[in-house]
């Protein structure tokens, strides 16, 4: 639980605090505090390490399906001894105000609720949902600390894996959707193996969605020549985060061997690739950016990994930046380096947005629910 008084001093400052009226004995009172959830990610197997965070989003099926709109999925990058890229599972939240107890790390049970668990995988950043019914998840697997062929895997709304994308996908890190029912528009960031190079890529994968299952009607490499490197606690360096503005037909790239956030435009139309695109943000502020979202307020979030610039005063932060450059605000999610990674984000209400951020170092995600303006 080490990151709750700085989210809660952090939600404070950043954004207005919905204050919600309840009713007890005919009276009514204003709340205070925060809506803040901390539940654990150590599933029942150990796995440890959580990367990518995803937001079930309003459209998805309902009914006896094994995850529901508004829960939240994590997936796990480590196993139970702290391995990385073996990592095989992607748990679920119902943010209910019910929590999965925290275990000490490599212990056994975990207790948070599985949705989907395969074999050697080391599940990355790449998770994101299909409204049809399917999510995505990226894996990045490991031998004797060697990266594998990953690949992009489908699994239906019950937790079955359907299907392995390998289309011009080279060890897939992270995602980002552009989702429009029956097809659908997927940025991937490729870290392309370890050795140190500038071959770190984006890859856009048109699929056509159906009740059924997931197909792919073309792909193409949009952008190219990152930095990818080795690093021994976060195993390699690269493109990672990505957030679209379909508004714009722009892909934002959060670099993390870069140490800068770049544009790429025609992201979703372009035929080719348009190398790095442009640098839009880079300052003191970035310590290896990692996972990257596109707020509500048309702001962008992204969560420093500490492994480049880093900074033990300001360790762990989730950072926001305006789209051309300017330093909005940060708060950290643990006192220690290393523990920011995944984001998801999403409107759960008219004028209630929902952040969700994991804490690697305590194997926890952290729900924030905050109340705001639409378009502010």
């Amino acid at each position: 639980m080490s990151g709750l008084p700085s989210i809660a001093r952090a939600s404070l400052s950043m954004a207005a605090i919905t204050l919600t009226l309840i009713s007890s004995a005919g009276t009514k009172a204003q709340q205070f505090i925060p809506d803040i959830i901390i539940s654990s990610t150590i599933p029942a197997n150990g796995d440890l390490n959580p990367y990518g965070v995803a937001i079930v989003p309003p459209g998805f099926p309902s009914g006896k399906k094994k995850i529901l709109p508004g829960d939240i999925l994590v997936s796990n990058f480590n196993d139970i001894n702290n391995t990385q890229g073996a990592g095989t599972t992607i748990i679920s939240l119902t943010p209910n105000g019910r929590v999965a107890p925290s275990v000490p790390a490599g212990t056994m049970p975990g207790n948070a609720k599985i949705f989907f668990q395969g074999s050697g995988l080391g599940l990355t950043t790449a998770l994101g949902v299909l409204e049809r019914g399917f999510v995505l998840v990226g894996n990045v697997p490991t031998s004797s600390g060697i990266i594998q062929t990953g690949s992009l895997l489908v699994i239906d709304h019950d937790g079955k894996q359907i299907a392995s994308l390998t289309n011009k996908l080279n060890d897939p890190w992270d995602l980002a959707i552009d989702d429009e029912f029956d097809r659908a528009t997927v940025f991937v960031s490729n870290v392309n193996g370890a050795t140190k190079n500038n071959n770190g890529s984006v890859t856009r994968l048109n699929l056509l969605v159906s009740p059924n299952g997931v197909s792919v009607a073309n792909t193409t490499v949009i952008a190219n020549g990152y930095t990818v490197e080795r690093n021994a606690a976060a195993l390699v360096l690269g493109p990672t985060g990505l957030a679209y503005d379909p508004n714009t037909d722009t892909l934002y790239v959060a670099s993390t061997a870069d140490n800068a956030i770049f544009s790429v435009a025609h992201a979703g139309t372009t035929g080719g690739s348009a190398g790095t695109g442009d640098i839009i943000f880079q300052d003191k502020h970035l310590r290896g950016p990692l996972a990257l979202v596109l707020a509500s307020n048309g702001n962008l979030i992204t969560a420093n990994g500490d492994a480049v610039n880093g900074d033990p005063t300001q360790p762990s932060e989730i950072v926001e930046f305006t789209r051309d450059g300017r330093f909005v605000g940060q708060f950290n999610v643990d006192a220690g380096e290393g523990g920011a990674f995944g984001i998801g984000i999403a409107m759960i209400g008219p004028d209630t947005a929902r952040l969700a951020v994991v804490n690697d170092n305590a194997n926890d995600i952290i729900v924030i629910d905050q109340n705001v303006v639409p378009g502010d």
